[in-house]
């Protein structure tokens, strides 16, 4: 095919963010004024049939410029790739990516570098997509396994999930893949909401928004929880009053408490029956989130975490350990769609339920494609899956996500569904788009 054999010529970077702080939207117990932000980038090339891919990854604001600085210096790795090159050795690819002998040491495959990593790979899985003329979950259950499977880098994990092991996976399920697609494209991939239990919302919002939520067909909620013990009880039994019993809620601390305390906290809140606690503590204690979950599971409440997990060697050990019994893969916080597959996989070798971070600037547009890909191929079962859903900034978006009845419906556009509007990265590239020109003008913002 033509267009592969095109190079790539350009990759524009884009600092992108939402004043999502002045309503509160986000806030939870350790990040009180979050401004949804992400890096933007676009990838063009010499073909010319002008597709390009867009990707993103999700900061919360402050440090975007930090991720966008990480994203010029990995530039210089993609411009000149022929995209026959890229495609067809995907993980050596990657490897070139998060291995340059001298960027490495700012990770290794972790923070900035590999947020920065999330959104090139999340590019040019979009213009994959684009190429195909699919949807990326479409091309990835499309996919033979040999040919996935050469997409993910398995070093450093190959003492628990071999490349034999993932083939073996995909191929028990090829028979039945058509009958689960339809599945998906009848009915959807279930989700619980978010928007209902930021922690900056006062009690006549979360009653508003709740009520909205279950007239909508919603039945499973998620708060945050962490500040404040006593007000933490109040809110969710306020919730639980309005949702009742036969609804899932779960909670979610965002990395609040130490082990000990986080036991302590949520033996607390134990009698509002919660499905999970997520984050409880530091994201890189592995043995913390086993003990927690030791002493938390034998009274109902699972653990929950990944969506600050670093990379797939994090997400081996807090399987290995026993340590989830949710597994909250981000499409931006490990480098990308590769990297997820592996995630994706070595959960179902442990029998973790994969249950998706979402929400920010584009993560429920991205992560869904994962889902399906993991219930179609991988996973074959809806059982405890869910993926997060908020309903913040979809509107920015060219093929936003649809929800219906409280289920994720599959897009059926081309590529990953994260291209922009592009008003809406000129309005909102920061600190010079129009929208925060307008706050600066009315004194909600101060210029830097």
């Amino acid at each position: 095919m033509e267009a592969y054999s095109a190079k790539v010529t350009r990759v524009e970077v884009k600092d992108v963010r939402f004043p999502t702080s002045l309503e509160a939207h986000g806030s939870d117990a350790m990040h009180t004024d979050p401004d949804y932000s992400c890096v933007y980038v676009i990838i063009s090339t010499d073909s010319s049939d002008t597709k390009q891919g867009h990707g993103l990854t999700f900061t919360i604001g402050n440090g975007n410029q930090i991720v966008a600085g990480a994203v010029n210096a990995l530039a210089s790795i993609v411009i000149g790739q022929k995209l026959s090159d890229i495609y067809d050795d995907f993980a050596g690819f990657w490897r070139k990516l998060t291995s340059d002998s001298q960027l490495r040491w700012l990770g290794p495959e972790k923070g900035v570098m590999h947020l920065a990593t999330a959104s090139v790979v999340n590019a040019l899985w979009d213009l994959w997509g684009k190429l195909e003329n699919k949807p990326v979950w479409k091309l990835l259950v499309d996919m033979e396994p040999e040919k996935l499977v050469s997409c993910i880098d398995f070093r450093y994990i190959t003492d628990v999930l071999t490349r034999e092991e993932a083939l073996e996976i995909l191929r028990s399920n090829a028979a039945s893949k058509h009958q689960r697609e339809q599945e998906l494209l009848e009915s959807g991939f279930p989700a619980y909401t978010t928007s209902v239990g930021w922690l900056g919302y006062s009690d006549e919002t979360l009653t508003q928004l709740c009520n909205k939520a279950l007239e909508e067909g919603w039945t499973k909620f998620k708060v945050k929880v962490g500040a404040n013990l006593q007000d933490d009880k109040r809110r969710c039994a306020l919730i639980r009053k309005m949702i009742g019993w036969e609804n899932k809620m779960m909670s979610d601390a965002n990395q609040r408490w130490d082990v000990n305390e986080a036991i302590d906290y949520m033996k607390e809140l134990a009698e509002f029956k919660l499905w999970w606690i997520e984050e409880p503590t530091s994201p890189d204690d592995v043995l913390g989130h086993a003990t927690i979950a030791k002493a938390l599971n034998p009274i109902g409440i699972g653990v929950a975490t990944g969506e600050h997990a670093q990379n797939r060697v994090i997400f081996k050990q807090l399987l290995q350990a026993k340590a989830i019994q949710f597994c909250q893969i981000d499409s931006c916080r490990v480098g990308g769609v590769n990297e997820n597959l592996a995630i994706i996989l070595m959960a179902k070798k442990f029998g973790v339920p994969v249950c998706p971070h979402a929400g920010g600037v584009g993560l429920c547009e991205l992560v869904q494609h994962l889902s399906m890909f993991d219930y179609i191929c991988v996973s074959a079962s809806l059982e405890n899956r869910v993926i997060e859903y908020v309903d913040h900034l979809h509107e920015h978006f060219k093929d936003p996500v649809i929800i219906r009845n409280g289920c994720y419906m599959p897009p059926k556009l081309p590529g990953y569904s994260i291209e922009m509007k592009p008003e809406s990265v000129s309005d909102y590239e920061y600190p010079t788009g129009k929208a925060w020109q307008q706050l600066t003008k009315e004194g909600k913002f101060q210029a830097p």
